[in-house]
């Protein structure tokens, strides 16, 4: 389930996945709402195209700064490093995101 840590703005750097394993990865200060985003289509482009909705790996953060950076991190990882990651944290692949969106 995901939570925010009161009294203080959340930031969150976010990987999706589709079915077949093809992954993106992203950060936004409403993890809710874009994971919605991303279920129901309405993000144009990569996600979209390749049907990429299931939330498998998300970290918070308290400074957008640290945010930022984790995710080029991230995204400047091979595969392999970024598959290591999630199986860690969620070796089912199980969708992270809890149902309630908006």
């Amino acid at each position: 389930m995901i939570s925010a840590v009161a009294g203080t703005r959340t930031y969150y750097v976010y990987t999706l996945a589709n079915k077949s394993g093809t992954l993106c990865t992203g950060v936004t200060g409403m993890i809710r709402g874009r994971v919605w985003q991303h279920k129901t289509k309405q993000v144009e482009g990569f996600t979209k195209k390749y049907n990429i909705d299931r939330l498998v790996f998300y970290e918070a953060f308290t400074d957008v700064r640290s945010a930022i950076a984790r995710e080029k991190q991230i995204k400047g990882w091979v595969r392999r490093k970024k598959l290591e990651l999630i199986v860690s944290l969620n070796p089912e692949w199980h969708d992270l995101s809890d149902g309630s969106y908006g």
